[in-house]
């Protein structure tokens, strides 16, 4: 699996930065270059910098260059070397390490010491950022953000926190009748897209307790309309448990239904435990929670009347009156909770939040999600079986290609998502016409992403990136350049003719056909003539792959001729 690194080399000497740079290009890393401490900051504040190399000499004693350096980072875990060359005191040196550098690099440059320490530390990086990953999914980043700087995550009380609670109905009976791989594998794949309806509202996973999945709103982030939220995840989670049961009965087989029940009220949430710690919630919310899931019925979603109050005008629910709360006692007013009213769900069908509705909860606009699985399965019922090379796979390849493109430019946020959809779109157009595709493609988005919350400055900028990926034509603006450089990522990595194969068999079908030797001479007049990658990160780790695969192809361009 390829891994990528932004590594910042800060030196006021130019032929130092190029020799730097010509040492580290390969092996995933995206070498970017600062002549001053200013133009370090600049970069370190728009891109995630895992290594900074330092000149030892930028360090002054009235500036803590250092400490600047670490505090203006977009990531707060890199590794900061110093470069000692002849000029350099002991002091100097002692003095960096003690500010936060971990090692130094000598000058004059010996290139395999620099690549074995830079090893080293990216080794560690990446660790480090799986480590990041792994904590984040068992704290609370609010959590994290206050162990990282005191140590300790002190008991916090909330007045109106919101708990979810899901429970597989009879599971005790599935689990004795079922194979304990398949249990397993049922849960997984039920519990994962709890996770992913959870993160998209912005939820907070505490626990599973056996087939029980419980989480929370309101209560570890800061995002507005926390009941709001709640409901709309536990709609999703229903109607994907629904869809799952009908699509099971159509085939014959065994299901699974679900209950929900939701209650918002006062709440502590803390950290137990002094070895293995665990984020827990406590106080008769969350008692009152899992009684309105037991006491609800199959397939249904069951809130307190502390929700519903919260979220009536825009949700339809149905009264049930007193409830008694079995084992805690005493009864509590509860409600139904139906779908969303249709002048706030999408499409007026009342199953998911439309782009107001969206917006006034803190969330995106747009519904990514929604929209990315319409377009595939769209892509997967019309593109023509003869696809070889502009199906499916090249899809989510020019996806990725473009999410590794824009993290190591810097590009989040709604702009991500942005270069996301036009990636995802840019082939559909093969769906109706081969030649001139991009057209129909622009208009599928233009007809298609208004329904999902897109809007039209949005859209035109989706359309733009759609259209420069026609030959050609020249990407202007970063998105755009992003675009041309993921279409065109295979040029430069190592699977290049295993690609190449499937188009030369794609333009066979319909109707191009070219011997070994004009297929080669094609190859080459492309990548030599009319190709080029426009983002310093692709002309940074795909540029020298690139040039590999021209040699490739003059050595077998001239065995052919030879033979």
């Amino acid at each position: 699996m390829e891994r990528f690194i932004n590594i910042l080399v800060i030196h006021p000497e130019e032929i130092i930065q190029i020799g730097l740079k010509e040492i580290l290009s390969g092996g995933g890393n995206n070498v970017l270059m600062a002549g001053s401490n200013e133009d370090a900051l600049t970069i370190i504040g728009k891109k995630e910098v895992g290594i900074i190399i330092l000149d030892i000499n930028a360090l002054k004693i009235d500036k803590n260059v250092i400490q600047e350096l670490k505090s203006k980072s977009l990531l707060k875990n890199n590794y900061i070397v110093l470069i000692a060359n002849r000029y350099s005191t002991d002091s100097k040196l002692v003095k960096g390490m003690q500010l936060g550098a971990v090692d130094y690099i000598p000058f004059p440059f010996n290139p395999n010491l620099i690549k074995s320490k830079i090893e080293v530390f990216k080794t560690l990086y990446y660790k480090d950022q799986r480590i990041g990953q792994l904590l984040s999914n068992i704290f609370p980043e609010t959590v994290l953000n206050e162990l990282s700087l005191g140590g300790k995550f002190s008991p916090k009380r909330v007045e109106n926190g919101i708990v979810l609670f899901t429970d597989f109905v009879d599971f005790s009976m599935k689990a004795k009748a079922s194979k304990p791989l398949f249990l397993i594998q049922q849960l997984e794949k039920y519990f994962s897209k709890f996770d992913e309806i959870m993160l998209k509202y912005n939820l907070e996973k505490i626990k599973t307790i056996g087939d029980a999945y419980m989480a929370l709103s309101g209560v570890t982030e800061d995002e507005p309309e926390p009941a709001i939220r709640a409901c709309l995840a536990a709609i999703e989670i229903r109607d994907f448990m629904r869809n799952e049961r009908d699509v099971a009965i159509a085939l014959k087989r065994d299901f699974w239904e679900i209950r929900i029940g939701l209650h918002m009220g006062p709440l502590v949430a803390g950290i137990v435990g002094s070895t293995k710690y665990s984020f827990d919630v406590w106080g008769d919310t969350v008692n009152v929670a899992s009684r309105a899931e037991s006491g609800t019925k199959n397939g249904s979603i069951s809130i307190t009347k502390s929700i519903h109050d919260k979220i009536e005008n825009y949700f339809n629910t149905i009264p049930r009156g007193k409830v008694d709360l079995k084992k805690r006692g005493g009864s509590i007013e509860m409600f139904y909770l139906e779908n969303i009213k249709e002048e706030n769900s999408m499409f007026n069908e009342g199953f998911l939040p439309n782009s107001d509705l969206r917006i006034k909860c803190g969330l995106w606009s747009m519904d990514f999600e929604q929209m990315r699985s319409w377009i595939l399965n769209h892509m997967k019922s019309l593109l023509p079986e003869i696809m070889q090379y502009h199906d499916i796979p090249h899809t989510l390849n020019v996806e990725k290609a473009a999410i590794r493109y824009a993290k190591l430019e810097g590009v989040n946020g709604e702009e991500l998502l942005l270069i996301r959809t036009a990636a995802l779109f840019h082939d559909s157009g093969f769906i109706l016409q081969y030649d001139n595709n991009e057209d129909f493609a622009k208009a599928l988005a233009r007809a298609t992403l208004p329904n999902f919350g897109y809007k039209e400055n949005q859209i035109e900028i989706i359309c733009n990136c759609i259209e420069v990926t026609k030959p050609g034509l020249t990407p202007v603006t970063l998105l755009e350049q992003i675009m041309v450089d993921a279409d065109y990522d295979y040029l430069g990595r190592p699977d290049y003719h295993v690609i190449v194969k499937k188009l030369r068999g794609e333009m066979e079908d319909f109707g191009t056909t070219m011997s070994d030797i004009d297929w080669i001479e094609y190859q080459l007049n492309f990548l030599e003539n009319h190709h080029q990658y426009y983002t310093i990160t692709a002309q940074n780790i795909r540029n020298y792959g690139k040039s590999v695969r021209i040699n490739d192809l003059k050595k077998k361009l001239a065995t052919l001729i030879q033979n």
